[in-house]
């Protein structure tokens, strides 16, 4: 019995024991869940690193359905979960932004990302205007040729 005083050894092994291990995203392919997995954590210490990607993995991250207060600026501009600090202030004080410590930063902040992901909006965006555009000159086509056909059965008719 575990209860029992000074009974620290087992008699038998463990009863259960995982095969195989967990996949975060096994059952669950939506894109929210795609996009917690490609996420990068740039401007923690190691510690805070290893604890969002244990949430990462076993499914316990959550993202911020709005920007959070940074402690430092205390303006509206945390957009990362579980960090305290946004990315400016993080930066220019060079301490981790989730607890705030003064530790050794494992990967510091890119400002790259951000502007691929503005690249890559901007790219989609020109790609449906360009796809609407066609759209509409191929419904400019037909608008003319129906007008030709138009006219030649009206001079049918007369």
């Amino acid at each position: 019995m575990s209860s029992q005083k000074g009974n620290v050894a087992r008699s038998r092994p463990q009863k259960h024991q995982n095969t195989f291990s967990f996949k975060n995203d096994k059952f669950d392919k939506s894109v929210q869940t795609k996009k917690i997995n490609a996420k990068l954590h740039d401007g923690v210490c190691q510690h805070c690193k290893e604890v969002l990607e244990w949430r990462v993995k076993y499914s316990k991250y959550k993202l911020l359905s709005q920007p959070k207060k940074c402690v430092k600026c205390l303006q509206k501009t945390v957009k990362d979960s579980y960090h305290i600090m946004c990315r400016p202030c993080a930066s220019e004080l060079e301490v981790c932004a989730k607890c705030g410590k003064k530790e050794d930063i494992v990967s510091p902040f890119n400002k790259e990302p951000e502007k691929t992901e503005n690249t890559e909006n901007s790219i989609h965006f020109n790609h449906r205007r360009s796809h609407r555009a066609n759209k509409e000159e191929s419904n400019d086509d037909l608008d003319f040729d129906a007008d030709l056909d138009d006219t030649e059965n009206d001079n049918q008719m007369h």
